[in-house]
C-alpha cells in the first residue's frame, strides 16, 4: 500500500441539511456527525480527511480544481447535481486520484431523473443506499485502491 496523505470529502447542495430533511430517505445523521464518524475512520486507516461543502456548483468545482495535487483521493456526493452537473463531470474528469461517488440514498430506487449519474462515467467506484455507512464504505474502499 502506497503512503495516504488525505482524502477529501465534497459534499453538494442541500447535504448541509443532513439530519434535517427528508429524514426517511437520508436519516438522522447530520453532516457533522458524517464528519466526526468519517474523521474517527480516516484515524484507524493511518490517512487524513478535509470536508468541504457548498450549496454552488461553481465552488464545488474550483475546490475539485485546488484539489489536483493536494488529495491523494476524493469522495464526492454531489447531491442534485449528480444529474445535471457536466462542469463537474469534468472538473473531475482531470483529477487522475482515485474518486468514489456516493449517495446515502438508492439513487436507482428513486425517481427516474436520479437514475442517471454524471460523476458515475468518471468515479472508480459508486457507493449509494446505505445512508450515512455509504461514506465509510467508500473511505474504506479508497484506501485500499492504494
Amino acid at each position: 500500500m502506497k503512503k495516504l496523505s488525505t482524502i477529501l470529502v465534497l459534499n453538494g447542495p442541500n447535504l448541509n441539511l443532513l439530519g434535517i430533511r427528508e429524514k426517511t430517505i437520508y436519516g438522522s445523521y447530520s453532516l457533522k456527525q458524517v464528519e466526526k464518524t468519517l474523521k474517527s475512520l480516516a484515524r484507524e486507516l493511518k490517512c487524513e480527511v478535509d470536508f468541504f461543502q457548498s450549496n454552488h456548483e461553481g465552488d464545488l468545482i474550483d475546490k475539485i480544481q485546488d484539489s489536483y495535487n493536494r488529495y491523494t483521493g476524493i469522495i464526492v456526493n454531489a447531491g442534485a447535481y449528480t444529474h445535471t452537473s457536466i462542469a463537474i463531470m469534468d472538473a473531475l474528469r482531470v483529477f487522475s486520484k482515485p474518486i468514489i461517488e456516493v449517495h446515502m440514498s438508492n439513487i436507482y430506487g428513486r425517481e427516474n431523473f436520479r437514475t442517471k449519474s454524471y460523476i458515475s462515467y468518471i468515479a472508480d467506484g459508486s457507493v449509494c443506499g446505505f445512508g450515512a455507512l455509504s461514506y465509510n464504505i467508500a473511505m474504506r474502499s479508497i484506501v485500499r485502491m492504494f
